[in-house]
Protein backbone atom coordinates (compact mmCIF):
# COMPACT_ATOMS: atom_id res chain seq x y z
CA UNK A 1 0.00 0.00 0.00
CA UNK A 2 1.14 3.10 -1.22
CA UNK A 3 1.77 6.28 1.55
CA UNK A 4 1.05 9.63 0.93
CA UNK A 5 1.78 12.73 3.44
CA UNK A 6 -0.96 14.31 4.84
CA UNK A 7 -0.81 17.80 3.29
CA UNK A 8 2.60 19.64 4.96
CA UNK A 9 2.47 17.19 8.19
CA UNK A 10 4.26 14.76 9.21
CA UNK A 11 1.94 12.20 9.08
CA UNK A 12 1.90 9.45 6.29
CA UNK A 13 -1.22 7.96 5.28
CA UNK A 14 -2.07 5.37 3.14
CA UNK A 15 -3.80 6.20 -0.66
CA UNK A 16 -6.77 4.22 0.45
CA UNK A 17 -8.65 5.22 3.31
CA UNK A 18 -10.77 3.04 5.00
CA UNK A 19 -14.35 4.87 5.22
CA UNK A 20 -16.91 4.02 8.04
CA UNK A 21 -20.19 5.40 7.62
CA UNK A 22 -21.65 2.28 7.36
CA UNK A 23 -20.85 0.56 10.41
CA UNK A 24 -23.88 0.64 13.27
CA UNK A 25 -26.38 0.70 10.23
CA UNK A 26 -25.46 -1.40 7.36
CA UNK A 27 -22.65 -3.68 9.57
CA UNK A 28 -22.95 -4.55 12.99
CA UNK A 29 -20.02 -4.07 15.31
CA UNK A 30 -18.42 -7.66 14.38
CA UNK A 31 -19.06 -6.99 10.61
CA UNK A 32 -17.14 -3.12 11.41
CA UNK A 33 -14.42 -4.94 12.98
CA UNK A 34 -13.90 -7.36 10.59
CA UNK A 35 -13.61 -4.79 7.86
CA UNK A 36 -10.87 -2.83 9.73
CA UNK A 37 -8.94 -5.62 10.56
CA UNK A 38 -8.95 -6.40 6.85
CA UNK A 39 -8.28 -3.03 6.07
CA UNK A 40 -5.33 -3.07 8.46
CA UNK A 41 -3.82 -6.19 7.26
CA UNK A 42 -3.67 -4.74 3.61
CA UNK A 43 -1.83 -2.08 4.58
CA UNK A 44 -4.30 1.19 5.40
CA UNK A 45 -3.29 3.07 8.41
CA UNK A 46 -5.96 5.73 7.68
CA UNK A 47 -9.68 5.29 8.88
CA UNK A 48 -12.23 7.90 8.77
CA UNK A 49 -15.69 8.73 10.72
CA UNK A 50 -17.66 11.35 12.14
CA UNK A 51 -19.79 12.39 14.82
CA UNK A 52 -22.96 11.56 12.68
CA UNK A 53 -22.38 8.35 11.38
CA UNK A 54 -23.87 5.90 10.61
CA UNK A 55 -25.75 7.26 7.75
CA UNK A 56 -28.30 8.17 6.92
CA UNK A 57 -28.37 9.98 10.21
CA UNK A 58 -30.77 9.08 12.69
CA UNK A 59 -31.20 10.17 16.38
CA UNK A 60 -31.30 6.47 17.14
CA UNK A 61 -28.30 5.57 15.45
CA UNK A 62 -25.84 8.80 15.94
CA UNK A 63 -22.35 7.45 17.38
CA UNK A 64 -22.60 4.19 16.58
CA UNK A 65 -20.04 4.63 14.26
CA UNK A 66 -17.48 5.75 16.03
CA UNK A 67 -18.53 3.49 18.75
CA UNK A 68 -17.49 0.45 16.97
CA UNK A 69 -14.04 1.84 16.18
CA UNK A 70 -13.99 2.72 19.87
CA UNK A 71 -14.21 -0.90 21.04
CA UNK A 72 -12.32 -2.42 17.96
CA UNK A 73 -9.37 0.14 19.03
CA UNK A 74 -10.01 -1.04 22.76
CA UNK A 75 -9.59 -4.93 21.69
CA UNK A 76 -6.76 -4.49 19.30
CA UNK A 77 -4.73 -1.53 20.35
CA UNK A 78 -2.18 -0.22 18.18
CA UNK A 79 -3.57 3.54 18.09
CA UNK A 80 -0.12 4.81 17.63
CA UNK A 81 0.18 3.57 13.90
CA UNK A 82 -3.25 4.45 12.31
CA UNK A 83 -4.23 8.14 11.11
CA UNK A 84 -7.53 8.36 12.86
CA UNK A 85 -10.28 11.60 11.33
CA UNK A 86 -13.26 12.25 12.37
CA UNK A 87 -15.70 15.33 11.93
CA UNK A 88 -17.59 18.06 13.39
CA UNK A 89 -21.49 18.66 11.78
CA UNK A 90 -22.22 21.91 10.71
CA UNK A 91 -25.53 23.75 10.95
CA UNK A 92 -28.60 21.78 9.73
CA UNK A 93 -32.84 21.53 10.39
CA UNK A 94 -31.97 17.65 9.15
CA UNK A 95 -30.29 17.09 12.81
CA UNK A 96 -32.55 18.36 15.33
CA UNK A 97 -31.52 15.97 17.85
CA UNK A 98 -27.63 16.73 18.11
CA UNK A 99 -26.93 19.34 20.49
CA UNK A 100 -30.90 20.66 21.07
CA UNK A 101 -30.73 20.98 16.85
CA UNK A 102 -28.58 24.14 17.60
CA UNK A 103 -25.38 23.02 16.17
CA UNK A 104 -23.21 25.29 14.57
CA UNK A 105 -19.21 25.84 14.17
CA UNK A 106 -18.37 27.63 17.22
CA UNK A 107 -16.67 27.13 20.54
CA UNK A 108 -19.73 25.58 22.47
CA UNK A 109 -20.30 23.34 19.75
CA UNK A 110 -17.19 21.82 18.68
CA UNK A 111 -15.65 21.39 21.86
CA UNK A 112 -19.17 19.24 23.32
CA UNK A 113 -18.49 17.43 19.66
CA UNK A 114 -14.75 16.72 19.95
CA UNK A 115 -15.01 15.37 23.62
CA UNK A 116 -17.90 13.16 22.94
CA UNK A 117 -16.25 11.68 19.55
CA UNK A 118 -12.90 11.08 21.97
CA UNK A 119 -15.17 9.43 24.29
CA UNK A 120 -16.96 6.70 21.82
CA UNK A 121 -13.67 6.34 19.56
CA UNK A 122 -11.90 5.50 23.19
CA UNK A 123 -8.78 7.78 22.11
CA UNK A 124 -7.20 11.69 23.95
CA UNK A 125 -6.00 12.46 20.53
CA UNK A 126 -7.70 12.83 16.77
CA UNK A 127 -4.82 12.61 13.95
CA UNK A 128 -7.47 14.89 11.60
CA UNK A 129 -10.52 17.22 12.76
CA UNK A 130 -12.65 17.92 10.10
CA UNK A 131 -15.50 20.38 9.62
CA UNK A 132 -17.76 18.80 7.92
CA UNK A 133 -19.60 21.13 6.40
CA UNK A 134 -19.41 24.95 6.17
CA UNK A 135 -21.34 27.04 8.88
CA UNK A 136 -22.30 29.56 6.66
CA UNK A 137 -25.04 29.04 3.31
CA UNK A 138 -23.30 28.55 0.23
CA UNK A 139 -23.52 24.97 -2.32
CA UNK A 140 -22.71 21.44 -0.81
CA UNK A 141 -24.08 18.43 -1.29
CA UNK A 142 -24.58 18.26 -4.92
CA UNK A 143 -26.65 21.97 -4.67
CA UNK A 144 -26.09 24.26 -7.40
CA UNK A 145 -27.71 27.62 -8.23
CA UNK A 146 -25.57 29.84 -5.39
CA UNK A 147 -27.76 32.27 -3.91
CA UNK A 148 -26.01 35.11 -1.22
CA UNK A 149 -28.24 35.36 1.88
CA UNK A 150 -28.98 38.85 2.55
CA UNK A 151 -28.37 38.17 5.68
CA UNK A 152 -25.27 36.52 6.95
CA UNK A 153 -25.70 34.75 10.76
CA UNK A 154 -23.13 32.44 10.48
CA UNK A 155 -20.38 31.65 12.66
CA UNK A 156 -17.00 33.50 11.35
CA UNK A 157 -14.22 31.90 9.40
CA UNK A 158 -11.96 33.03 12.21
CA UNK A 159 -13.68 32.41 14.90
CA UNK A 160 -14.19 28.76 14.03
CA UNK A 161 -10.48 28.30 13.19
CA UNK A 162 -9.46 30.26 16.71
CA UNK A 163 -11.12 27.34 18.16
CA UNK A 164 -9.73 24.83 16.30
CA UNK A 165 -6.20 25.93 17.59
CA UNK A 166 -7.03 25.78 20.96
CA UNK A 167 -7.54 22.12 20.59
CA UNK A 168 -4.30 21.51 18.64
CA UNK A 169 -2.54 23.56 21.62
CA UNK A 170 -4.55 21.38 23.87
CA UNK A 171 -2.93 18.40 22.26
CA UNK A 172 -6.77 17.00 21.65
CA UNK A 173 -6.18 17.39 17.66
CA UNK A 174 -3.12 16.80 16.28
CA UNK A 175 -4.55 18.47 12.77
CA UNK A 176 -7.15 20.37 11.17
CA UNK A 177 -8.99 20.19 7.50
CA UNK A 178 -12.42 20.87 5.96
CA UNK A 179 -14.93 18.99 4.20
CA UNK A 180 -17.47 19.61 1.13
CA UNK A 181 -16.07 23.27 1.29
CA UNK A 182 -15.61 25.84 -2.02
CA UNK A 183 -12.25 27.29 -3.42
CA UNK A 184 -13.35 30.64 -1.52
CA UNK A 185 -14.10 28.58 1.91
CA UNK A 186 -10.67 27.13 1.52
CA UNK A 187 -8.77 29.80 0.23
CA UNK A 188 -9.62 32.47 3.28
CA UNK A 189 -9.15 29.76 5.58
CA UNK A 190 -5.71 29.18 4.50
CA UNK A 191 -5.46 33.29 4.63
CA UNK A 192 -6.44 33.12 8.05
CA UNK A 193 -4.49 30.42 9.44
CA UNK A 194 -1.12 32.27 7.57
CA UNK A 195 -2.18 36.01 8.77
CA UNK A 196 -3.10 34.89 12.77
CA UNK A 197 -0.56 32.14 13.33
CA UNK A 198 -3.75 29.29 13.04
CA UNK A 199 -3.50 25.98 12.58
CA UNK A 200 -3.89 25.48 8.31
CA UNK A 201 -6.08 23.06 6.87
CA UNK A 202 -4.14 20.09 5.85
CA UNK A 203 -6.81 17.96 3.63
CA UNK A 204 -9.95 18.61 2.01
CA UNK A 205 -12.83 15.72 2.16
CA UNK A 206 -15.02 16.27 -0.82
CA UNK A 207 -16.82 14.37 -3.63
CA UNK A 208 -14.45 13.32 -6.55
CA UNK A 209 -15.43 10.20 -8.86
CA UNK A 210 -15.73 9.87 -12.80
CA UNK A 211 -19.30 10.98 -12.59
CA UNK A 212 -18.46 14.14 -10.16
CA UNK A 213 -15.35 15.99 -11.43
CA UNK A 214 -15.98 19.46 -10.49
CA UNK A 215 -13.01 19.19 -7.99
CA UNK A 216 -10.97 20.18 -11.19
CA UNK A 217 -12.34 22.95 -11.47
CA UNK A 218 -11.17 25.58 -8.82
CA UNK A 219 -10.06 23.21 -5.97
CA UNK A 220 -7.24 21.14 -7.67
CA UNK A 221 -5.20 23.90 -8.49
CA UNK A 222 -5.65 25.01 -4.84
CA UNK A 223 -4.81 21.25 -3.56
CA UNK A 224 -1.75 20.82 -5.10
CA UNK A 225 -0.18 24.21 -4.53
CA UNK A 226 -1.24 24.84 -0.85
CA UNK A 227 -0.47 21.18 -0.51
CA UNK A 228 -4.03 20.81 1.15
CA UNK A 229 -4.89 17.28 -0.76
CA UNK A 230 -7.84 15.93 -1.32
CA UNK A 231 -9.51 12.80 0.89
CA UNK A 232 -11.80 11.48 -2.13
CA UNK A 233 -15.04 10.52 -0.71
CA UNK A 234 -17.80 8.86 -2.88
CA UNK A 235 -15.33 7.59 -5.60
CA UNK A 236 -17.69 5.14 -6.43
CA UNK A 237 -20.73 7.16 -6.54
CA UNK A 238 -22.98 5.41 -4.00
CA UNK A 239 -21.41 1.82 -5.93
CA UNK A 240 -23.35 3.43 -9.12
CA UNK A 241 -19.59 2.71 -11.08
CA UNK A 242 -19.84 -0.42 -9.68
CA UNK A 243 -22.52 -1.68 -12.30
CA UNK A 244 -24.44 -2.94 -10.00
CA UNK A 245 -27.28 -0.88 -10.36
CA UNK A 246 -27.31 -0.87 -13.96
CA UNK A 247 -31.14 -1.54 -16.00
CA UNK A 248 -32.49 -0.32 -12.90
CA UNK A 249 -31.07 -3.45 -11.04
CA UNK A 250 -31.65 -2.91 -6.92
CA UNK A 251 -29.63 -5.53 -5.02
CA UNK A 252 -30.98 -6.78 -2.11
CA UNK A 253 -29.58 -4.40 1.30
CA UNK A 254 -27.92 -2.01 -1.22
CA UNK A 255 -28.03 0.93 -0.13
CA UNK A 256 -29.44 2.67 -3.28
CA UNK A 257 -32.14 -0.44 -2.76
CA UNK A 258 -32.39 0.42 1.20
CA UNK A 259 -32.44 4.33 1.27
CA UNK A 260 -34.45 6.32 -1.89
CA UNK A 261 -32.89 9.60 -0.43
CA UNK A 262 -29.68 8.45 -2.04
CA UNK A 263 -30.47 9.31 -5.78
CA UNK A 264 -27.24 11.82 -6.47
CA UNK A 265 -25.48 9.50 -8.39
CA UNK A 266 -28.67 7.99 -10.23
CA UNK A 267 -30.23 10.82 -12.90
CA UNK A 268 -30.51 9.47 -16.05
CA UNK A 269 -27.86 11.46 -17.33
CA UNK A 270 -25.35 9.92 -14.88
CA UNK A 271 -26.93 6.02 -15.36
CA UNK A 272 -26.15 6.60 -18.93
CA UNK A 273 -22.31 7.39 -18.35
CA UNK A 274 -22.27 4.35 -15.63
CA UNK A 275 -23.08 2.64 -18.48
CA UNK A 276 -20.41 3.54 -20.51
CA UNK A 277 -17.54 3.68 -17.92
CA UNK A 278 -18.50 -0.04 -16.76
CA UNK A 279 -18.71 -0.97 -20.67
CA UNK A 280 -15.15 0.45 -21.32
CA UNK A 281 -13.68 -1.25 -17.94
CA UNK A 282 -14.92 -4.65 -19.21
CA UNK A 283 -13.67 -4.26 -22.38
CA UNK A 284 -10.38 -4.05 -21.09
CA UNK A 285 -11.05 -7.40 -19.21
CA UNK A 286 -11.01 -5.47 -15.67
CA UNK A 287 -13.08 -4.62 -12.84
CA UNK A 288 -15.00 -1.77 -13.16
CA UNK A 289 -15.29 -0.69 -9.42
CA UNK A 290 -11.36 -1.39 -9.33
CA UNK A 291 -11.30 0.75 -12.29
CA UNK A 292 -13.06 3.43 -10.97
CA UNK A 293 -11.26 3.54 -7.64
CA UNK A 294 -7.85 3.91 -9.19
CA UNK A 295 -8.64 6.31 -11.33
CA UNK A 296 -9.59 8.77 -8.60
CA UNK A 297 -6.03 7.28 -6.44
CA UNK A 298 -3.69 8.17 -9.66
CA UNK A 299 -5.05 11.64 -9.43
CA UNK A 300 -2.00 14.40 -8.44
CA UNK A 301 -4.40 16.71 -6.65
CA UNK A 302 -5.46 13.35 -4.38
CA UNK A 303 -3.56 12.43 -0.96
CA UNK A 304 -6.07 9.35 -0.21
CA UNK A 305 -9.50 7.44 -1.58
CA UNK A 306 -12.03 6.95 0.64
CA UNK A 307 -13.61 3.24 0.58
CA UNK A 308 -17.03 2.31 1.47
CA UNK A 309 -18.26 -1.37 1.61
CA UNK A 310 -20.68 -3.31 3.45
CA UNK A 311 -19.33 -6.90 3.11
CA UNK A 312 -15.66 -8.28 2.82
CA UNK A 313 -16.56 -9.37 -0.56
CA UNK A 314 -16.80 -5.70 -1.70
CA UNK A 315 -13.86 -4.66 0.23
CA UNK A 316 -11.27 -6.74 -0.81
CA UNK A 317 -12.19 -5.93 -4.85
CA UNK A 318 -11.82 -2.13 -3.36
CA UNK A 319 -8.92 -3.12 -1.83
CA UNK A 320 -7.50 -4.79 -4.82
CA UNK A 321 -7.77 -1.49 -6.52
CA UNK A 322 -4.24 -0.41 -4.94
CA UNK A 323 -2.21 -2.49 -7.42
CA UNK A 324 -3.66 -1.44 -10.57
CA UNK A 325 -2.39 0.88 -12.84
CA UNK A 326 -4.67 2.24 -15.63
CA UNK A 327 -3.73 1.19 -19.09
CA UNK A 328 -3.60 4.47 -21.35
CA UNK A 329 -6.17 3.52 -24.11
CA UNK A 330 -8.79 3.33 -20.96
CA UNK A 331 -7.64 6.93 -19.82
CA UNK A 332 -8.48 8.35 -23.10
CA UNK A 333 -12.17 6.19 -23.53
CA UNK A 334 -12.78 7.96 -19.96
CA UNK A 335 -12.30 11.47 -21.09
CA UNK A 336 -14.00 10.88 -24.32
CA UNK A 337 -17.31 9.00 -22.18
CA UNK A 338 -16.48 12.40 -19.55
CA UNK A 339 -16.20 14.59 -23.19
CA UNK A 340 -20.51 13.73 -23.95
CA UNK A 341 -20.95 13.13 -20.56
CA UNK A 342 -19.19 15.92 -17.87
CA UNK A 343 -20.33 15.51 -14.48
CA UNK A 344 -23.12 14.33 -14.29
CA UNK A 345 -23.97 14.14 -10.94
CA UNK A 346 -22.16 17.17 -9.17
Amino acid sequence: MQLRRLGTTELEVSALCLGTMTFGEQNTEAEAHAQLDAAVAAGINFIDTAEIYPVPPRDETQGRTEDSIGSWLARRGGRERLVLASKVAGPGDWLPYLRGGKNRLDRANIETALDSSLRRLRTDYLDLYQLHWPDRQTNFFGQLGYSHPAVDDSVPLGETLEVLGDLVRSGKVRHIGVSNETPWGLMTLLRLAETHGLPRPVSIQNPYSLLNRTFEVGLAEIAIRERCGLLAYSPLAFGMLTGKYLDGARPPEARLTRFERFRRYSNPQAEQATAEYVAAARRHGLSPAQVALAYVTSRPFVTSTILGATSLTQLDENLGSADLTLPEALEQEFEAIHTRWPSPAP
